[in-house]
């Protein structure tokens, strides 16, 4: 019987090195470039001031900031680790979510088989950091993205990396670009299996998909080794919606692996799951038949890290699999209440450059006194707005707030609460600041 995938790391790819390149990034000096950080910090590396420890609050940050809770961002990284051992399953964790070295390099150190890229540039920020296996979760057809891949791939014959394919247009570009860069080795591929119509990108039916497997079997410079979709796409999402659509991907596999379509490939790849449904994902992935090789069945959350207090709250699988843990929301923004011009509204120094607002609005979730530094909950105050620079809020008969005083607020949405910040403070329970999280988009 054909063994699965074993999830973390093999020999060839040690965790060590992506935690390595990413120490680092602590040589960085502070300066002008990072939003909140203390102005008496200017110059020191990152590594001095995270030695300093300072408190968020008293340590000379400016508002609004950005924090990221330390014994959260552990708590979750340690429970997909569990979630994916426990159901089998090897994880890639979307990157595109924190596009943070650091946070890379703890996932892998917690299990993960590699990390995911959806564009060229995310790809090139991985591999700058040591990233040894890449999921390219989107149809590569960039010529000078390919030629800069078939470069990476002859450098480094450790290097694995995996591209959709989901047209045959699509395969012949890359054909094109990977001939002409005179790759030395076939970039593999999986076939994406689309959600449905009107759905996102994926070819739509399982003869699309045996079209673009065919057209994959006469290029020289591409190797099927399997198949993948995104059921966060599924029209009118349901569990059972989800779970028949991941089926037909399982279906698909196989169908593909009878065929002998993936000769050559040493693990059959079979990959899904976005922050919505793994749990579905986890359920019909244990259904998979015996194949003829090991099979890979890789997870793809990413959102998980940070979690927050919206849209993912909501949305999280472990609502409905509460025994199977909770992920807990890690980020707070602090802003400063500015301006009190009535009884009933109050205005925040953060805005859209700050907080994310494409899913849900922040969340004032506590009051920080700026008399006293006591923390209450943010009772009767609620966030109706953001203009560039302000958050509008509305405050109840019998609300406290006042010019001065500091507004906790949770956000929605991890992929754009990221973005917005080039250096986070990582947070400790006490308000110690233990590090500093740099991104890359």
């Amino acid at each position: 019987m054909a063994a699965d995938h074993p999830t973390g790391h093999t020999a060839s790819h040690p965790a060590n090195r992506p935690a390595s390149l990413a120490a680092g990034l602590a040589e960085e000096r502070v300066d002008h470039r990072f939003k909140a950080l203390p102005p008496d910090a200017e110059g020191l590396t990152v590594a001095t001031l995270t030695a300093e420890r300072r408190n968020l609050f008293t340590g000379g940050f400016t508002t609004p900031v950005l924090a990221l809770s330390a014994e959260s961002v552990e708590h979750n990284l340690a429970l997909l680790e569990a979630y994916a051992e426990r159901h089998g399953l090897a994880f890639a964790p979307h990157g595109k979510t924190s596009m943070a070295p650091q946070l890379f390099a703890d996932q892998l150190k917690r299990g993960a088989w590699g990390i995911t890229a959806a564009v060229p540039h995310q790809a090139r920020v991985y591999r700058a950091y040591g990233i040894g296996r890449i999921f390219l979760a989107n149809e590569l057809v960039d010529a000078v993205a390919l030629r800069w891949l078939a470069g990476e791939m002859t450098a480094d014959p450790e290097f694995r990396f995996i591209s959709y394919v989901d047209s045959v247009r699509g395969v012949e570009l890359m054909e094109e670009a990977l001939s002409a860069a005179r790759a030395t080795r076939p970039v593999d591929v999986v076939v994406e299996l689309g959600a449905g119509e009107g759905a996102r990108t994926g070819a739509r039916t399982e003869a699309d998909c045996a079209a673009v497997a065919d057209a994959v079997a006469a290029a020289g410079s591409l190797r099927l080794v399997g198949v993948a979709g995104y059921e966060g796409e599924v029209p009118d999402a349901d569990p059972e919606r989800v779970r028949e659509w991941l089926r037909r991907l399982v279906a698909l596999t196989a169908g593909f692996d009878a065929e002998k379509r993936f000769t050559g490939a040493e693990e059959i790849v079979i990959s899904a799951g976005g922050s919505a449904w793994f749990d579905a994902v986890a359920d019909v992935f244990a259904e998979i038949p015996e194949l003829s090789s090991p099979v890979l069945k890789l997870l793809r959350s990413g959102a998980y890290v940070s979690h927050d207090d919206g849209h993912y709250k909501h949305l999280t699988p472990f609502n409905r699999v509460p025994e199977e843990g909770a992920l807990e929301p890690a980020f707070r923004l602090w802003a400063q209440v500015v301006s009190r011009p009535s009884g009933e509204q109050a205005f925040l120094n953060a805005g859209k450059r700050d907080a994310a607002y494409d899913l849900d609005l922040p969340e004032a979730q506590v009051v920080r006194s700026g008399r006293d530094g006591s923390v209450r909950p943010a009772a009767g105050i609620t966030v109706t707005g953001l203009s560039d620079q302000h958050t509008w809020v509305r405050t109840e008969e019998g609300a406290e707030l006042e010019v001065g005083d500091w507004v906790g607020m949770g956000l929605s949405h991890p992929c754009t609460s990221f973005d917005k910040w080039q250096l986070i403070p990582l947070v400790e329970a006490d308000g110690t600041v233990s590090d500093y999280i740099r991104t890359f988009f």
